[in-house]
């Protein structure tokens, strides 16, 4: 096993918990398809879709909808969540660094807050880019390294083992030059557009604790430091202080990029 198949069996394990969030990451979903421009009888496919909120949002639109996570509880959820709101839509367990599809596969390309966890941007990218028709849109939502999330995983990574050389970090993709650099020439029209929600909490220990319990890596370093009470303390603190900064009536507000351009 290398190291890029553990950080992947890792990730698998840390993201399992993560269902309860799409009621979170729901509310970004429809932004991320308007802002792709998805058109009714498109095919489109969501790389990393968790719980499917992107891509139940598209079917809803009316496109031919496919969905991937390398996370098989993720994927049971949506299937579940297909089901209920009444659309189908074709989920499968699989690993963006080596999509199922063949080439030329989809009108579009969705990632909301998924691709950025591929340890290797450079597979990842090709992998997405390889299944999109020529003329087609790549689009993604990531977390930019200078807002709330992108500094909650910076602090997680004060407290957390170093990851293997070679494994990016999932913020970088939340910097817009380095999203240019790793889609290159391969693409044109390049957009940006920031966007926000409001994750309800009640105070900053409140949105803390789902944190903790729904966040993998957040819940990985808790468990770390459970038998060093005075470190998880210190941690804790410090996540309520950066917390505290985005809390806002009732709720802790979330700024995310969007990045859309065309496959040339």
């Amino acid at each position: 096993m290398t190291d890029f198949d553990a950080v992947k069996n890792k990730a698998k394990k840390l993201w399992s918990t993560f269902g309860p969030f799409e009621n979170v990451t729901g509310l970004a979903a429809p932004e991320l398809v308007k802002f792709a421009g998805i058109e009714p009888s498109s095919k489109v496919l969501d790389v990393g879709c968790g719980t499917g909120v992107v891509a139940l949002t598209a079917s809803r639109q009316g496109a031919s909808v496919s969905g991937s996570d390398l996370t098989p509880e993720l994927i049971d959820q949506a299937v579940d969540n297909a089901k209920t709101a009444g659309v189908v839509i074709d989920f499968k367990v699989a690993d963006v660094e080596d999509l199922p599809y063949e080439d030329g596969s989809f009108d579009f390309v969705l990632s909301q807050f998924g691709q950025m966890f591929a340890p290797r941007p450079d597979v990842c990218t090709k992998e997405m880019l390889r299944v999109l028709k020529p003329g087609g849109v790549i689009s993604f939502s990531t977390w930019p390294p200078e807002l709330l999330t992108g500094r909650t995983f910076r602090l997680v990574g004060k407290y957390a083992p170093k990851p293997p050389k070679g494994v990016s970090a999932p913020v970088d993709w939340g910097e817009p030059s380095k999203i240019i650099e790793r889609l290159g020439d391969r693409v044109k029209d390049i957009t940006f557009h920031r966007s926000e929600f409001k994750n309800p909490a009640l105070s900053p220990s409140h949105m803390r604790n789902f944190l903790e319990a729904y966040v993998g890596p957040v819940s990985a370093v808790v468990a770390m430091m459970e038998s060093e009470p005075k470190m998880l303390s210190k941690f804790r603190h410090e996540l309520d202080e950066l917390l505290s900064e985005y809390f806002t009536d009732n709720g802790v507000i979330q700024s995310y990029l969007m990045t859309r351009a065309i496959k040339n």
